[in-house]
């Protein structure tokens, strides 16, 4: 009987590796196909962090279109989410749905974007796109590059609170990128609580 059981929980444990592999490579194959059409929708070519900020610093780039045409819907991808800190590029897709954020950071909807001088809420899986976020530190950096313009802010303080706490999308009466992500990092399941990061502008990359 024992024998029997051993084979059973061997089984399921083996089930549920493959489970989580699958997942893992699906969730790879929707963040490549995000990441190709957010580079190409800011019209940058496919590199590292590193190796774009060499190129900024010899020329900006140039907005493809104005903020006034900037008019996404549900699911689009509509830009990208530059971490220098973690050397990291995301796509951003319009929306927080378990759909959208399987393709990268969500965009809450009901906020703004950068320039409309008001809150600009991103949202990520702490196991995805956000796993590195605990080495993020007051005075790293984002970079938030849609296709009219690159905006970066700084991490100036950040805050936990429960998972049910919706106090944090609310009107700040000024530009603030808010960044959030479930909490504890490594908890196993459904976390309890958010990690919120609030960046300010710095400067316009080119607006």
């Amino acid at each position: 009987m024992r024998k029997v059981a051993g084979i059973l929980l061997s089984v399921a444990g083996a089930g549920l590796l493959a489970v989580g592999a699958m997942q893992y490579f699906q969730h790879q194959a929707n963040l490549k196909g995000a990441m190709a059409e957010a580079n190409a929708l800011v019209g940058q070519p496919d590199m590292s962090v590193a190796e774009e900020t060499r190129l900024t610093k010899i020329s900006s780039p140039t907005p493809l279109i104005d903020r006034s045409e900037f008019k996404p819907k549900q699911n689009d991808v509509i830009g990208l989410l530059e971490i220098p800190k973690l050397n990291e590029n995301l796509p951003i897709i319009e929306g927080t749905d378990e759909e959208m954020l399987a393709r990268g950071v969500g965009h809450y909807s009901a906020t703004v974007f950068p320039s409309d001088d008001e809150q600009i809420l991103l949202s990520g899986h702490r196991d995805t796109v956000f796993r590195n976020f605990g080495k993020l530190a007051i005075g790293d950096r984002f970079i938030v590059k849609l296709p009219y313009g690159s905006y970066e802010y700084e991490i100036k303080s950040t805050d936990i609170v429960d998972k049910d706490d919706t106090s944090v999308i609310r009107k700040m009466g000024k530009e603030v990128l808010v960044v959030s992500t479930c909490y504890p990092f490594h908890y196993v399941g459904s976390a309890p609580e958010r990690y919120i990061l609030y960046a300010y502008p710095v400067d316009h990359v080119n607006s």
